[in-house]
This record gives C-alpha cells, sequence and structure tokens, in this order.
C-alpha cells in the first residue's frame, strides 16, 4: 500500500540555465527518482515564470564569464559583501517577484515536493513558505557556501561534503538543515566502463593516447591557445576537445586542425563518458558538477583556469586534498599535463583520494532522502 501511495506522489525538481552543471545534477535527481518508480519533472525556473527572461538572463551569464570573467568576478565578490551585510540582497528580492507565478504551476501540478538545485528558485520558494505548507529541499553544486543561499529557507540543504559544513554554518545556515551527502551526477559517470570497448565504439584508435579536454557546456575559456600549445610540446598525445554548445569554438578548431587527426572538435554529446573512458587523463574547468563526474569516473585530471568565483573555490577543494592538480595559466597546464601523463603513481593517487572523498553513490543517497521525505507529505 505504502509503494502504491508513493508512485502518486509528484517531485518537482527546478534549475537555471546559469551554466551546465545545475541543469544536469537537477536531471540526475529526475533519472534516478524515475528510475525508482516516482514521478519527477525537471523544469527550468525561469521558463515557468517567464522563457523571455530566461534566454536574457542565460545570455547575461555568458557575457559576464567571457575574457577573464572580470564582470563575473566583480559580481560574486559583490555578493560576498552582501553576505556579510545580512541586508536582503536584489536577488532575492527579484526572486520574491515571482512567488505567484511558481506558486500557481506548483498548485496547478500537483506538486508534494521541490527540489531545487540552483539559488534562484529557493529564494522564489523562500517567499512562498512564508505563507503557504510547502515543503522543498536544496542541492547546492559548487564546493563552497555562494553568495544568498543563507537567503533561503529550505526543509533541508544537501552539500557536496562533510568538510564544508563549517563554511555553510558560517554563512548563516542552520546546522540541523545541512546534509553532507555529495553532488548527483548522472548514473554512467558511476559505471565502469571498459576503455577499449569505447574506444572502438567511438572508433577512436585503441593503441594511441587521448587526453579529454572538457571547457564546461559553454565552451569557455582559453580553448585554442592551450590546444596549439599542447599539440606542438606533447608529440605522443591526441586531443580530445569538448566545445558543448559553442559551435564558434568547434568551428575554429574543425578548420584549423582539419588537416591533424590529432584534434578531434566535439559537439555536445550526451555520449561523454564514453570520450572519459578512453581518455588516459582529463583537462577541465573547476565547475562543481563536471570536477565531480570526472572524480566520480576516477580519472586524473587538472583544473585548468577556473573562472573566478566559486570556481576557485572548487578548484582548492579539489587540489588541497590530492584529487586533482590546479593551473592558472596555459604555460603551466602544458608542464602538467606532461608530468602527470608520464607519473602513473600520481594517477593512482589521485583515484585514490577521489574514492575518499566523491561518493559514487551520491544521488542514490539523494534520492533515498527525497522518498523518505515523501513519506511524510499529505
Amino acid at each position: 500500500m505504502e509503494h502504491l501511495e508513493l508512485t502518486e506522489k509528484k517531485v518537482l525538481i527546478l534549475s537555471c540555465g546559469t551554466g551546465g552543471g545545475h541543469n544536469s545534477s537537477a536531471k540526475a535527481i529526475q533519472e534516478k527518482l524515475q528510475d525508482k518508480n516516482i514521478k519527477a519533472d525537471f523544469f527550468e525556473y525561469l521558463d515557468i515564470i517567464n522563457p523571455k527572461i530566461g534566454k536574457k538572463v542565460n545570455k547575461l551569464y555568458i557575457k559576464s564569464t567571457l575574457g577573464k570573467g572580470k564582470i563575473f568576478k566583480g559580481v560574486y565578490n559583490l555578493g560576498e559583501m552582501y553576505q556579510k551585510t545580512k541586508l536582503k540582497s536584489p536577488v532575492y528580492v527579484l526572486n520574491s517577484l515571482c512567488k505567484e507565478s511558481l506558486y500557481k504551476f506548483i498548485l496547478n501540478n500537483n506538486y508534494d515536493y521541490v527540489v531545487v538545485t540552483h539559488l534562484f528558485p529557493a529564494l522564489a520558494l523562500t517567499e512562498i513558505k512564508k505563507e503557504h505548507n510547502i515543503k522543498f529541499i536544496e542541492i547546492a553544486t559548487d564546493y563552497v557556501c555562494i553568495p544568498f543561499w543563507e537567503e533561503s529557507n529550505p526543509d533541508y540543504i544537501i552539500i557536496p561534503h562533510k568538510d564544508l559544513e563549517r563554511d555553510f554554518i558560517e554563512k548563516g545556515i542552520s546546522k540541523e538543515k545541512i546534509l553532507p551527502l555529495g553532488i548527483p551526477v548522472f548514473k554512467q559517470f558511476t559505471n565502469t566502463h571498459s576503455k577499449e570497448e569505447c574506444k572502438k565504439a567511438l572508433n577512436l584508435d585503441v593503441n594511441k593516447k587521448y587526453i579529454l579536454m572538457l571547457n564546461g557546456s559553454m565552451g569557455f575559456g582559453k580553448v585554442l591557445q592551450t590546444v596549439d600549445k599542447l599539440i606542438k610540446e606533447i608529440s605522443d598525445i591526441n586531443l580530445i576537445v569538448s566545445c558543448g554548445t559553442n559551435k564558434k569554438l568547434k568551428n575554429s578548431l574543425t578548420r584549423k586542425y582539419k588537416n591533424n587527426d590529432r584534434v578531434i572538435a566535439l559537439e555536445y554529446t550526451t555520449e561523454l563518458y564514453k570520450y572519459m573512458a578512453s581518455s588516459d587523463i582529463v583537462l577541465t574547468k573547476p565547475g562543481g558538477l563536471t570536477s565531480t563526474e570526472v572524480s566520480t569516473f576516477r580519472k586524473p585530471f587538472i583544473h585548468t583556469m577556473p573562472i573566478p568565483g566559486c570556481e576557485n573555490y572548487n578548484a582548492d577543494f579539489f587540489s588541497s586534498r590530492q584529487m586533482c592538480i590546479k593551473c592558472n595559466d596555459i604555460k603551466e597546464t602544458v608542464k602538467q599535463t606532461k608530468m602527470l601523463l608520464e607519473n602513473k603513481d600520481l594517477q593512482e593517487k589521485m583515484i585514490e583520494k577521489q574514492k575518499e572523498f566523491i561518493d559514487v553513490e551520491a544521488c542514490e543517497k539523494i534520492c533515498n532522502f527525497i522518498i523518505n521525505e515523501l513519506k511524510g507529505t499529505k
């Protein structure tokens, strides 16, 4: 009877398209809940409020990270200053204006529980909670308490690791609400895959070494310059360069290396895990979700040139625990890539540290917790 009642429950999962990691974590939760026969719907929060606003916000985010990310850094630093003042932020005020639209959507679709992987919907839900009985849980997807999480009022907040509890508590999050369960990733990043079989499936040479370069869902960073240096200075490697949705980057790489099969320009793909399995090491920007995916896959990796803000904290978390190497410029990236390719002992040490600090069962544990919460809803 209890199982039958649970299958009638509905979970709403909300994110925002400012960076792909928030959406990926949200969809990983949706996938796992659906595997457990729980009705779970994923929506981008701003598409519910106003799709035109959503597109504008996403474009502004992309522009803020261009170049050396100076605009994003300025906004992030401003947010950290607001954290210290304890004043209501403009971010809270703007999202509180969306409460009616979001609450109406929740009621009209009979959702019993809400999961958010982004700050914006969390703030709107906090305003709703002042007037209505609504249960929601937050999932932090960076290895730091980002500005304004403390303004939200969830039933619980899931954080990436217990070592971060102090940071969240010091920023104003109640200890009783903190659950250090990890960051959820898609199940294909937690399964064991044969390198040889994946190479064959992707028509890659089983006898060649491959480096996978991950540049975020939108292809950020000094990718062309980094590729040029790596190809020039490391003769025995091949590069698989993930361009995400950045068509301009993919076209530039394809044109430049059309006569050089050592560079593969990869457009957005749902089979990224196969390329990860095929690679010897990974170079990645320090997004919270991507760093977690590489670590659950147990791959030696290098963090390259973070966007100023939360990515610096992500890189510090992983590098200080010896799960990766952190590099701040192209020259350092090339030097450390050479060294890591040759140092098998260091590769193994990284993998052991990843096993120590990053839980492959995070998504399973989070979904089991959500299911227990659903049992308590009326």
